[in-house]
C-alpha cells in the first residue's frame, strides 16, 4: 500500500487511541458534528479502561485494550495517548496500512514526519510516510494567527506570553483547580498535587521542564515547531508560558517583528479573511478575545490589535482558542479531512484570502 494516499472511499475505518481521555472524547464529538465518513470505528485505551462503553451517533461502542495487532483494516488512526504510546504503537499502525495522525510530541521534530496546521501548511501532508504530527496546542493557536501576517510580510521575530488554562494539564489538573475553589469557600486548607504551586488566585510562569537555556520545554516547542511548520529556520520565537486559574481555552499575547510594516488596519483585514480566525477587536464596546468566549469553539479569536510603540515594524495582538478543540482534536480531524479529500475544495478552505 502507498501510505501517502488513501484510496477514495465513501467511508473509512477509523481508530482512536486514547479514546477515554479529554482529547479522545473530543475526537468523537467533532467526528460526529462534522459527519466524518466512518465505516467502522475502533476505540482503544489502556487496560484499566477496557470494557467501558461510549455512544457515537446512537451506537454503543466498547473500549478495547490497545495492542500491536489493533490496526488491521484501519485507514486512519487518531492518536492521543501520550508520547510513549505513540512511539510504541504508531509504527505498528503504519505497518498495518493505516495513516496515523499523532497528537503527542513523539514525532513533531522528526524530519521525516510532517508537522501540520491545516490553516498554515496543508500541503505538507503530501510527503508523509504514514505518520503526520499535530503540533503543540500553543503553537497551533499562535500559527493560525501568524500565517496570514506571514503571507503578507515575512515575520522575523515573535515574542509571546501564553495564558494557559488548567485543562491543558489534563482532567485531574482541572479537578484540582475546582477542588481548590471548594476548599477556599469552605475555609479549608488548599491542597496542591498537579501543579508546582497553588493555582487558585495565582499564576504560575512554569509549564514543562526547565531547559539549560532557562526556557521550559513548552516554550521551546513554540520555537522549534514554528520554524518547522513555516519552513523558516530564521524565524525566532521567544515564549513565556504561564498557567492561569481558568478551566478552558488558552490565550496568548503576541508581538511580531515583520520585514515590512503591517499596520493595525491591514492586520485586521488579513485576520478577517483568514480561515480558523474570528476578528473580535472593538475597544469602544469592550470586545476582545476571552477564554469564556472561545471555550468549546472551533475558531480562535484575535483582537487587541495595535502598533507596538517600542519597536519598528512591530505589531501587537491577543489570541484566544480552545486548546482541546483547535489545539488538539479539531486540528487532527482537519488533517484527516485533507487525507480523504485531496480536492481544491478542501485545500482552498485553508488558504488565506488575498
Amino acid at each position: 500500500m502507498n501510505v501517502n494516499h488513501l484510496r477514495q472511499k465513501e467511508a473509512y475505518n477509523v481508530a482512536i487511541v486514547g479514546a477515554t481521555g479529554a482529547v479522545g472524547e473530543t475526537f468523537l464529538n467533532i467526528l460526529e458534528q462534522r459527519d466524518f465518513p466512518i465505516d467502522t470505528l475502533k476505540l482503544y485505551a489502556s487496560k484499566r479502561s477496557k470494557g467501558k462503553q461510549v455512544t457515537f451517533k446512537g451506537t454503543t461502542y466498547t473500549i478495547e485494550e490497545l495492542t500491536e495487532d489493533s490496526f488491521a483494516g484501519i485507514d486512519i488512526a487518531l492518536f492521543s495517548a501520550g508520547g510513549s504510546q505513540s512511539k510504541q504503537y504508531a509504527p505498528h499502525a503504519v505497518k498495518a496500512g493505516a495513516i496515523v495522525v499523532d497528537n503527542s510530541s513523539a514525532f513533531r521534530l522528526d524530519p521525516s514526519v510532517p508537522l501540520v496546521v491545516p490553516e498554515a501548511n496543508p500541503e505538507d501532508i503530501a510527503w508523509h510516510n504514514g505518520i503526520i504530527a499535530n503540533p503543540n496546542c500553543t503553537t497551533i493557536i499562535m500559527l493560525v494567527a501568524l500565517k496570514p501576517l506571514y503571507d503578507y510580510s515575512r515575520i522575523r521575530q515573535v515574542f509571546v506570553s501564553t495564558y494557559q488554562s488548567a485543562s491543558g494539564a489534563g482532567a485531574q489538573a482541572m479537578e484540582e483547580l475546582k477542588q481548590q475553589v471548594r476548599s477556599w469557600v469552605a475555609g479549608e486548607d488548599i491542597s496542591v498535587e498537579k501543579f508546582q504551586h497553588q493555582l487558585l488566585f495565582n499564576v504560575i510562569p512554569h509549564i514543562d521542564k526547565f531547559q539549560d537555556n532557562g526556557y521550559t520545554g513548552e516554550e521551546m516547542k513554540m520555537f522549534n515547531e514554528t520554524r518547522k511548520i513555516m519552513h523558516d529556520d530564521e524565524i525566532r520565537v521567544s515564549a513565556t508560558c504561564v498557567r492561569i486559574p481558568v478551566l478552558y481555552s488558552h490565550s496568548e499575547s503576541i508581538s511580531v517583528v515583520t520585514e515590512n510594516e503591517i499596520t493595525p488596519e491591514k492586520a485586521r483585514e488579513l485576520f478577517a479573511g483568514a480561515p480558523g480566525l474570528e476578528l473580535v477587536d472593538n475597544s469602544d464596546e469592550f470586545q476582545y478575545p476571552m477564554p469564556l468566549e472561545t471555550q468549546f469553539q472551533d475558531d480562535c479569536q484575535v483582537g487587541r490589535i495595535r502598533k507596538n510603540i517600542a519597536g519598528d515594524n512591530t505589531l501587537n495582538f491577543w489570541v484566544s482558542g480552545d486548546q482541546i478543540r483547535k489545539g488538539a482534536a479539531l486540528n487532527a480531524i482537519q488533517i484527516a479531512e485533507l487525507l480523504i479529500d485531496d480536492t481544491d475544495k478542501i485545500r482552498n478552505r485553508f488558504k488565506t484570502a488575498s
